[in-house]
């Protein structure tokens, strides 16, 4: 779909809801959300899926959504009055809505279960072992004494009141 009167931005929330969707159960799902994308994107699969019917040698039933983007299109520029003798701009967007069906294809057989192998637990490092101990010394160690560079400096002397 060119040039959909709509923001981009408002319709990439719905678009989630039926990525890697059949189409059937993605406008059953999208019948449900109450968003003007919602019917764009309703109409939009209708119209893949009489696109896939029309292809020779191709299984209805196998059939999903595997792709589905929202880009943006051209902007209507607009000016409204604003205070002061100035104007202020209103974009007006519009979305390119790109919708891709795709056969689903069977991931090979998996009958044959390969074993499960345990990992070997490893006994922690040195480092590992002494670091809780070193933390509990350093805690408790007297705290360290500061070196004091000289003899105070005397205040200024005040002004009188």
């Amino acid at each position: 779909m060119r040039y959909a009167r709509i923001s981009p931005r408002k319709v990439r929330p719905v678009v989630p809801l039926v990525k890697g969707k059949r189409p059937e159960e993605a406008i059953a799902i999208l019948f449900s959300v109450k968003k003007k994308a919602s019917q764009l994107l309703i109409d939009l699969l209708r119209s893949a899926l009489a696109n896939a019917k029309r292809m020779q040698g191709v299984d209805m039933s196998a059939l999903y959504v595997s792709r589905i983007v929202a880009d943006g299109g051209p902007q209507m520029k607009r000016f409204r009055a604003a205070s002061m003798g100035r104007a202020g701009m209103i974009r007006k967007r519009t979305s390119h809505i790109t919708v891709e069906l795709d056969r689903i294809t069977e991931p090979p057989d998996r009958h044959k279960e390969e074993p499960v192998q345990a990992h070997a637990v490893k006994a922690p490092h040195k480092a590992a072992k002494a670091a809780p101990e070193r933390a509990a010394r350093e805690r408790h160690a007297a705290p360290a004494k500061h070196k004091v560079k000289g003899p105070a400096k005397p205040e200024p002397a005040r002004k009188g009141r």
